[in-house]
């Protein structure tokens, strides 16, 4: 079974139901880690701050991360992560408190079953407005250069992607 490292930083990534927030909470169980959803503080400002956001839901999400990693904390980072700015923040983030970044990205192969899976997501966060189809399809997502754990969860439960997932983790001890 996964050893809970020290202040080691998960930070997820993939488009829109690919079943980052599933996994991503079972990995926070997992390794007793704090659970950072940006959904959630993005949609959070836009409700108390009645402001568009951009990049700030990703800015607050990095300080809270590396507050809790100074103080020995697993951190799990849900995000789609979707452009290398972010990617290299998130990695800027462990570099600066020296502790461990392991990046995840989750994919959904099957794009019928990724459809589905959007179109019938449940929202999960209160006044969230999930995208659409068509929105995710279009979503800017760059290519990864960076070394990576992926996870395909096409045609297998949250279960099975988590344990595939475990053991790609186990491998990088």
């Amino acid at each position: 079974m996964l050893s809970t490292y020290a202040a080691t930083l998960f930070v997820f990534s993939g488009l829109p139901g690919t079943g980052k927030s599933t996994i991503a909470q079972m990995l926070s169980i997992q390794v007793d880690g704090v659970y950072l959803r940006i959904d959630t503080i993005e949609q959070t400002l836009r409700d108390l701050c009645q402001i568009d956001v951009e990049g700030e839901g990703y800015r607050l999400s990095y300080r809270i991360a590396q507050d809790n990693l100074k103080l020995g904390r697993n951190v799990v980072a849900d995000s789609c992560n979707p452009i290398e700015l972010t990617r290299s923040e998130w990695i800027n983030v462990a570099s600066e408190i020296g502790c461990r970044v392991i990046n995840i990205e989750l994919v959904c192969s099957d794009s019928k079953e990724h459809r589905q899976r959007v179109e019938k997501r449940n929202v999960g966060v209160a006044n969230l407005v999930l995208p659409t189809w068509q929105q995710v399809e279009e979503r800017e997502y760059h290519p990864w250069t960076r070394e990576r754990i992926v996870v395909d969860t096409a045609g297998i439960t949250s279960e099975e992607s988590f344990r595939l997932l475990l053991d790609q983790l186990n491998q990088t001890e």
